[in-house]
């Protein structure tokens, strides 16, 4: 595969970009496709007077994105390498690589243009007919005879009128004429011959007429049915060819989703499949050493999938499985029934409202402060959106086996990475929590991990989050949610750290959230994109990764949603690097050397990192069926909300306007979250005034304590956050939950 901007042209000995001795222009250009995705990389070919466009050039064989037609088109030169073709009221905006290469294309476009115009002169001037089927071909032939015939009776019933039409007016002149009775009765014999050889020649022309209209109007009704069934016919194939498209892009998505392996324990592999011994390695182009993170680029090379231990990592499975198939080490099975975990709710209702005659008033405000109705929330609490980061907790069992501390910073930051492919397509608001409100999920049976939430502050919000895995692991984090309206757009930045230990290895690895973004608040539809730095460090060996998240831009080239990073280690040696999409998957690509490239930006040198075939740490699970009228959740997801016997009366599950807004009853559910939020300003309002009296009797104030989270500082970063205290699952025991307050 040629490099961006190179022409690949069908003469072998054409160079430099021209096409030698052939009328066909090969070469990627960038096509505008939509505000979303920006300018997405196209493989073009201009043959014959038409430009047409791919997406691989794999895809020339089968499938055809579009066709642009130069014989009437107008091609017009923008700057910096752009150029717009207009074509039956479309325009196609397209960008090349370098002004030399657009340059060349124009060149190519107008060229074909002034030949495709000249052609169609020629045919014109020719009156050559476009071939058409054999049948066809004989019934318009015999359509054309038969007219032709009927014209030749006309034009000749024609003279004859015109010389008996003359005849009869001489003979009536010399009827005027006569002096003689005798001569007077020759004459009239005459005129009446000649006016009945008249009579009879216009009967005939009328005839001839008549045929002549009966002939046109049989066959002009016969083409129109012809032409009505001709267009009908290309519609259907349109559509067909339209929906075969949409199943092939669907197969290739299955295809790529689907596990690495077969049924049968063989594993799939794409073409150019290589073996363990295969040493093939890739080179990543790095940007100039800094502090900064190096940005890295994807290659263009084909992908090899190698088999064996390295096999690509890939996590694969749905979380809802009825049974268990447990095989001991004798041989013999052992069969477990698991909860059947609920796999659908009840779908979305139709309900419009318009967002921008709420938030009009609210720019500026922290998003949390802003009253809001249930029309723009999904039915999840917050304290159930930081539980959701769970979603790929298998990264964090396959990091907990790993004995190498750079692999295993690869694992956490695949797993920091994951936690934000849910979001894609999530652009509704989560339930703010009450203070004291809590969430627990415990999935020991099949996910061997429980987790507990609770809401520790409300203005600002912070939740505490404590996770505990069976498979050798803890997780706890404390975030704080700090969300500004900005008119066309909200953003929300999650402050606090996320703090992860293992066990065996005592490694403690503490990242941050990335800046999430949702855009087209007061016109077009909403969309989200994650956008930032990571900066991961194991405190225990130094060693750290730097991931970067790159926002959307209307101007860039880049993959959309791209997530790049480098792992090093104390030294600050690279020696892995990351690569992939918030939204699909990660792979790690392990450096084998290392090496000064040219000179970059602002004279700085690039770093060449030669490297091997990267492997699929993290590949995101396909959404359930339906997903798009059940607010896009996941699978787990689904199932955060499933009613729960024993939990705390504080438990997310509980609270009445989420349930309500699940069941599709938002009028009930809006009714409710005023009386909730009501309640809370009040509870609020009589913590102040206790805090004044307290503060008049000269006494330590003592505000609002956490129920199951205490306020402590890490021994590793230093910094004074919520840790779990304990207690929880001892009272789920019991079922001792005297120790709630009544927030519902």
């Amino acid at each position: 595969m040629s490099e961006p901007g190179k022409s690949l042209l069908s003469s072998p000995t054409s160079s430099g970009g021209q096409p030698v001795g052939s009328d066909t222009y090969k070469g990627w250009l960038y096509k505008w496709t939509n505000y979303l995705k920006g300018y997405q990389r196209r493989w073009f070919v201009l043959s014959n007077g038409l430009l047409s466009y791919y997406r691989t050039q794999a895809e020339m064989a089968h499938t055809c994105r579009g066709t642009i037609s130069l014989t009437t088109a107008h091609i017009e030169v923008g700057d910096a390498c752009h150029l717009v073709l207009t074509s039956g009221g479309r325009s196609y905006h397209l960008k090349a690589t370098s002004d030399g290469e657009s340059q060349r294309w124009v060149s190519a476009l107008q060229q074909a243009k002034a030949n495709a115009s000249h052609m169609m002169h020629q045919s014109d001037d020719s009156g050559d007919e476009a071939p058409v089927p054999q049948p066809d071909r004989a019934l318009t032939q015999g359509a054309l005879k038969t007219l032709a015939s009927k014209l030749d009776d006309l034009s000749t019933c024609n003279e004859l009128i015109g010389k008996h039409g003359a005849a009869l007016q001489r003979s009536l002149s010399e009827l005027e004429d006569l002096r003689t009775a005798t001569d007077g009765t020759d004459k009239l014999k005459t005129v009446n011959e000649r006016a009945t050889l008249f009579r009879i020649t216009s009967n005939a022309m009328i005839n001839a007429c008549r045929d002549f209209l009966d002939v046109a109007e049989t066959h002009s009704r016969r083409w129109q049915r012809a032409l009505q069934y001709e267009r009908e016919q290309r519609h259907h194939l349109e559509e067909t060819i339209e929906q075969l498209a949409k199943q092939h892009n669907s197969l290739e998505r299955a295809w790529r989703e689907a596990p690495s392996t077969h049924p049968d324990g063989g594993e799939r592999t794409q073409e150019g499949d290589a073996s363990d011994e295969n040493e093939d390695t890739e080179f990543f182009d790095a940007m100039e050493d800094s502090p900064a993170f190096i940005t890295v680029t994807a290659s263009d090379h084909t992908q090899h999938r190698r088999s064996g231990s390295d096999q690509s990592i890939m996590s694969g499975g749905l979380p809802n499985s009825e049974w268990s198939h447990n095989e001991n080490d004798s041989g013999s099975n052992n069969v477990q029934l698991r909860r059947v975990r609920r796999s659908r709710i009840p779908n979305k209702p139709n309900y419009s409202l318009n967002l921008w005659s709420i938030m009009k008033n609210c720019i500026g405000k922290e998003l949390s402060k802003i009253p809001m109705p249930v029309n723009f929330n999904e039915p999840l609490s917050m304290l159930q959106r930081l539980t959701e980061d769970l979603e790929y907790s298998d990264l964090l069992d396959r990091a907990a086996r790993c004995e190498s501390s750079l692999e295993q910073m690869c694992l956490v930051a695949a797993f920091s990475v994951s936690s934000y492919s849910t979001t894609i397509h999530r652009t509704a608001k989560p339930f703010n929590p009450l203070l004291g409100e809590t969430y627990e999920l415990d999935r020991l049976d099949d996910f061997g991990y429980c987790s507990i939430c609770e809401q520790v502050s409300h203005h600002p919000p912070a939740a505490a989050h404590h996770v505990m895995s069976q498979r050798g692991w803890t997780l706890w984090q404390e975030i704080t949610i700090d969300s500004k309206f900005r008119g066309k757009y909200i953003s929300v930045m999650p402050l606090g750290c996320i703090h992860l230990q293992f066990h065996s290895s005592g490694n403690h690895y503490v990242w941050g959230k990335v800046t999430s973004t949702v855009h087209n608040i007061i016109v077009g539809k909403l969309w989200i994109d994650q956008s930032g730095d990571i900066e991961i460090v194991n405190h225990r060996t130094k060693d750290t990764c730097h991931l970067k998240f790159v926002p959307y831009s209307y101007f860039s080239r880049d993959l959309s949603r791209k997530v790049t990073g480098v792992v090093a280690d104390s030294e600050g040696t690279a020696h892995h690097i990351m690569s992939g999409t918030w939204d699909d998957k990660m792979e790690s690509a392990k450096i084998v050397e290392s090496s000064r490239g040219c000179g970059g930006s602002e004279g700085k040198q690039k770093t060449l990192y030669q490297t091997l075939q990267p492997k699929v740490l993290w590949k995101k699970y396909t959404l359930p069926e339906n997903s798009e009228n059940m607010h896009f959740f996941s699978s787990l997801a689904l199932t955060l909300n499933e009613p729960e016997e024993g939990v705390a009366p504080t438990d997310s599950r509980l609270r009445p306007d989420q349930r309500l807004m699940e069941a599709g009853l938002w009028d009930e559910a809006n009714a409710h979250k005023q009386r909730l939020e009501e309640r809370q300003r009040l509870e609020r309002r009589k913590r102040e005034a206790q805090a004044t009296q307290v503060l008049e009797e000269g006494q330590d104030i003592e505000g609002f304590q956490p129920l199951w989270f205490e306020r402590r500082t890490d021994d590793s970063t230093g910094e004074s956050t919520y840790v779990y205290r304990g207690g929880y699952w001892e009272a789920k025991d019991k079922q001792d939950w005297s120790q709630c307050p009544e927030i519902f």
